[in-house]
């Protein structure tokens, strides 16, 4: 069978939106053409996609599996033109630079700042990703450069240039539930309440596995966008956190903080920068890569330090 784009699209939509109208709306169509495309997509696969109620639609079995697989195929081809396209990038497009919410903390900012006042005539794209998704994106050549667990990299067969230390630590008001203590176990730190960051952030996605697994149900009492607001939260006394070392490394706070050791195996983990796969010498933007990948590279020995 052959699946045309727009209609995995609008069915996506659809789907998001529990309506026929609402996914037409999304997909910029009218209510007639998204119907019939709906139709003819039931048609093609041969079996019913949508249950049709008064209220909206819902999926069957068959278009929840449709969903899932149309997800993967659109990401795919986004991959797929984002890795093609990075072989005819002329010289002047920006730099595409991946990482996740520890090294958006401090890392990536002052790297991409060095660089951007080193090279007034290069710019670049910086994107949250998770390290699964920008070590993939990266093995496609769908992105420059990628800022990754290192186990993550070894896993993709990537290339990497060892940055610092990301071991994940507790942190908590002082004379708090964590004084006295040198290490925690994450399961013992869930019983208590916490901070956390946005749902979507890709720390919290893992830690949220992680408490999955273990078959925990942390109390957040209240989440932040960056990982700053967070140690400041709990600092307050707000709740206990589990953040990265280098997060809670502030001398100002020396004293009103408690940092503890996560006492998970998974706690301890280290960065590394990765290149992407379509990159070559040959490339017309090399000189700015390796450029951006010396700022990240020194800013990342006074993060060790």
């Amino acid at each position: 069978m052959q699946y045309d784009f727009t209609d995995l699209r609008l069915f996506l939509h659809v789907v998001a939106e529990g309506s026929i109208t609402g996914g037409a709306a999304r997909a910029n169509l009218s209510l007639p053409s998204a119907s019939a495309r709906v139709r003819a997509l039931e048609r093609h696969a041969g079996v019913g996609l949508l249950v049709r109620e008064r209220r909206g639609v819902r999926t069957t079995p068959a278009g929840r599996a449709l969903a899932r697989h149309a997800r993967e195929v659109l990401d795919r081809a986004a991959r797929l033109d984002g890795a093609i396209a990075s072989y005819s990038r002329p010289a002047s497009a920006p730099l595409s630079l991946l990482a996740g919410s520890s090294a958006m903390h401090d890392l990536v900012p002052r790297a991409v700042t060095a660089f951007l006042l080193a090279r007034p005539h290069s710019d670049v794209d910086v994107t949250l990703r998770r390290s699964v998704e920008t070590a993939r994106t990266l093995a496609d050549g769908g992105a420059d450069l990628g800022i990754v667990l290192d186990h993550v990299a070894a896993g993709q067969g990537l290339r990497a240039e060892p940055l610092c230390d990301d071991s994940l630590v507790v942190v908590g008001a002082g004379q708090g539930v964590l004084d006295g203590r040198d290490t925690i176990a994450f399961a013992e730190a869930a019983e208590h309440p916490m901070v956390g960051l946005a749902a979507s952030s890709p720390l919290q996605l893992s830690l949220d596995a992680q408490a999955a697994d273990a078959g925990l149900a942390p109390r957040y009492r209240t989440r932040a966008a960056d990982l700053g607001t967070v140690v400041a939260l709990a600092e307050a006394g707000a709740g206990i956190a589990v953040v990265p070392r280098r997060a809670a490394a502030v001398p100002a706070r020396a004293g009103r903080l408690q940092v503890v050791a996560l006492g998970e195996p998974w706690a301890r983990r280290r960065l590394s920068l990765c290149r992407g796969a379509a990159l070559e010498p040959s490339s017309p933007g090399w000189p700015a890569v390796l450029a951006l990948a010396d700022h990240i590279h020194a800013v990342s020995v006074t993060a060790e330090g």
